[in-house]
């Protein structure tokens, strides 16, 4: 099949139609049908890679039909860990006559592990090291629960853990265990009966359904909004915890309008998600989600660039304070965040330049960001020597092209 077919089937199998996709790309929609109907050459290598990233394509080969450019896009590599955190999540926890860790242990091993994650440059490795023996013994713990109050302990801590389980797994070859991991989690936090936990769960579960592309995107809102609703009775004297996983949901739901390219309700979801992070305290960060006061500067660059006004993102970006971000891989996703409102906006060297901060704060952060890549690739194209030599030296160091 040609590149114009291919973008084409690509296209509708995401629900996207050719006024959406042309918008996205900056091009018209005549360009985008003269394309598909083959009326146009194929693109040059820059449009291809904006056209995988609108398509969330996860392979390249996947639009160009050309398996030697199997370049993967949204899917990072395999980390070295992931064989031992899928067999602990696919192991039943049977053929044990050791007692369980109780949950109160548990939960400080679970907090633990999210403070490793936020402190490490390197966070796969870090959780990846500590995930097949928390997945082991929470699994055991809610199978040993006797009481209904200790049930529902256990089954909050292994919720989290799945939690935690995705984070590792997001972006890695192997999404059939992403989604079971995630279903998991529901499962596990709706039996916990615990609001936050549920909140948590629902959290990762919308973000699941939008990176599954736009005819997800309904789903994303589902569960968004029918956990802010069931968790809106409690908000009022909630602790911390609960308000903060109340904003990043509505956080999420305006993502997702940003996605959809609604402007007004983009930028409303994030007004309603800032008025909760003001009632939190002010060092306070969410401890899976990292919302907080000093996050809705980064959130508010993420919905400018996801609505491609790369001005507003670029505006928003210098009156956001990155070093307050506390998570390091929170804080390289804000930089490539920011890199992304700076090509939009025309400012390659920049872009470049912020992708080389977001390197610094956690290189496995970018290594696995699709959007990184792509700017990164396209830059290695480059008419001036010397952003193609910037963004292949940057390529290299992220393990894009071979040294």
């Amino acid at each position: 099949m040609a590149f114009g077919p291919r973008m084409q089937l690509l296209r509708e199998q995401r629900g996207m139609p050719r006024t959406v996709l042309a918008g996205l790309l900056g091009m018209s929609p005549s360009w985008v049908k003269q394309i598909e109907n083959g009326r146009l050459q194929t693109p040059k290598l820059p449009m291809i890679l904006r056209i995988a990233e609108a398509l969330r394509v996860r392979s390249l080969s996947d639009l160009t039909g050309d398996h030697d450019s199997g370049l993967e896009l949204f899917i990072g590599p395999g980390h070295r860990r992931l064989p031992a955190v899928k067999d602990a999540i696919n192991a039943f926890p049977s053929g044990t006559d050791r007692a369980a860790p109780p949950p109160a242990h548990l939960a400080a091993r679970v907090a633990r592990a999210w403070a490793a994650r936020h402190q490490a440059p390197n966070h796969r490795e870090v959780i990846g090291q500590l995930l097949p023996g928390l997945i082991e013994d929470a699994q055991l713990a809610a199978r040993q629960a006797d009481s209904g109050p200790e049930r529902r302990s256990a089954q909050a801590v292994l919720a989290e853990v799945y939690a935690l389980s995705q984070f590792f797994l997001a972006y890695q070859p192997d999404s059939s265990l992403l989604w079971r991991v995630a279903e998991r989690g529901m499962v596990a936090a709706q039996e916990s009966e615990d609001p936050h936990a549920i909140g948590v769960a629902a959290w990762l579960m919308a973000q699941a359904h939008r990176d599954s592309g736009p005819a997800h995107y309904d789903a994303a809102d589902a569960v968004n909004l029918a956990t802010l609703s069931y968790l809106e009775s409690s908000l009022p004297e909630a602790p911390d915890d609960v308000l903060a996983i109340a904003g990043a949901l509505e956080f999420e739901a305006g993502y997702t309008a940003a996605r959809r390219g609604d402007t007004g309700m983009a930028w409303s979801w994030w007004d309603r998600a800032g008025r909760k992070a003001e009632r939190l305290p002010a060092d306070y960060s969410h401890p899976v989600t990292s919302f907080s006061r000093s996050i809705m500067g980064a959130h508010a660059v993420t919905v400018a660039v996801e609505l491609h006004a790369g001005g507003e993102g670029v505006r928003q970006a210098a009156a956001t304070d990155a070093s307050a971000i506390k998570s390091r891989p929170r804080r390289a996703r804000h930089r490539i965040e920011e890199a992304r409102a700076y090509q939009l906006d025309g400012r390659p060297e920049a872009a470049l330049a912020t992708l080389d901060k977001a390197f610094e704060a956690a290189p496995e952060t970018i290594r696995y960001n699709g959007y990184a890549r792509r700017i990164v690739l396209e830059e290695a194209e480059a008419k001036s020597p010397r952003r193609r030599h910037r963004a292949s030296k940057l390529a290299v160091r992220l393990g894009f092209l071979a040294a």
